[in-house]
């Protein structure tokens, strides 16, 4: 079924007001939820309401937990979050960060003991909408075996890179994993395949079919030793640079779904040694040479990162937002 914005925001807000959120707090990440949604990225939309709500019911998120400022050093600043909402937390390490990078020309947030921040690339894109390159990620705990072993041994940890530009932001969002389990469950409720393997079945052979790799939980990391690799290295700056826990950490503390997780905000100028103009120039071209780098297939151009975003982003907002049914009425009756 297809809804309006409007509609899909209104919805999501009824369910977390229904669900012990303060009006103001259930405004802001409604907003941020149904933006994920419009940009076709529902699995950190629309479809994590249930389990969001779930989560707040089951006591595992501090409803009135903020950030609080524990160290403060130049530009760079520690957070604990407190356990509060991810998403209101990040949103005021953005805010923090840019104020930080505004003044400095670079800024640094790192925060901990957090919850879950819901679609990473969010934050990166609002850093650029500033005018500043954002680059933000979060641990997590083991949900995806390090490469050479076939247990859960390896945090997916998130990490967004936002570049801005008048022509469109590039925006990286991306996990470890080829796949992020969100993309895994959106693409079976379509009853879909995945475009390329992803991941192991029970026997331990290469599939492309989402259920049977949500069953194992083996996915693949991204560029397998090297995607690996990339996630012990983000965990490590990550715990590090925040004083908070590591993967490993909230595998002892038997975390899931990025509980008491650590995160990291960084903001910085792109006209401390250069002008707008010039940098809009650099990005021109990087762009063209994209575009016309000669495609396989035919029709189907290589995209810089975030085009996709922006095309699906401008298709819903003129033909309606498509969502599963059942999620849909499931988040409708929680704000019943």
């Amino acid at each position: 079924m297809k809804v309006s914005y409007e509609m899909l925001k209104e919805t999501i807000k009824a369910a977390l007001i229904n669900n012990k959120v303060d009006e103001k707090r259930a405004e802001i990440m409604a907003e941020v939820h149904a933006d994920s949604t419009l940009k076709g990225v529902n699995s950190h939309g629309l479809n994590r309401i249930p389990r969001l709500v779930k989560f707040i019911n089951d006591g595992l998120i501090n409803l009135d937990g903020e950030i609080e400022l524990k160290k403060a050093k130049g530009a760079c600043e520690v957070y604990d979050g407190n356990f509060g909402f991810g998403v209101i937390n990040a949103m005021a390490c953005v805010e923090r960060v840019t104020d930080l990078a505004q003044n400095h020309g670079i800024g640094m947030v790192s925060l901990r003991n957090t919850t879950h921040w819901m679609r990473g690339g969010a934050y990166g894109e609002m850093i650029a909408d500033k005018g500043l390159i954002g680059m933000c990620w979060t641990n997590t705990e083991s949900v995806l075996p390090l490469w050479g072993s076939d247990e859960l041994s390896l945090g997916n940890n998130p990490v967004g890179i936002a570049i801005p530009s008048d022509t469109g932001n590039i925006c990286l969002d991306m996990a470890v994993s080829l796949y992020s389990y969100g993309k895994l469950e959106t693409t079976r409720l379509k009853g879909e395949k995945l475009p390329y393997p992803g991941g192991y079945d029970s026997n331990g052979n290469i599939t492309d079919d989402p259920a049977k790799i949500e069953e194992t939980g083996r996915l693949l990391p991204i560029g397998y030793w090297k995607g690996s690799g990339l996630g012990i290295a983000l965990d490590t700056m990550a715990a590090l640079l925040s004083n908070g826990k590591s993967t490993y950490h909230m595998d002892d503390d038997d975390a899931f779904n990025c509980t008491g997780c650590s995160q990291i905000f960084i903001a910085m100028d792109p006209e401390i040694f250069s002008t707008k103009e010039e940098n809009e120039a650099t990005i021109r071209k990087i762009k063209e040479r994209i575009a016309y780098a000669h495609p396989i297939e035919e029709g189907k151009i290589p995209r810089y990162p975030g085009q996709g975003l922006i095309l699906r982003k401008n298709k819903n907002l003129e033909s309606g937002i498509e969502v599963d049914d059942n999620i849909f009425k499931e988040v409708e009756n929680l704000g019943r």
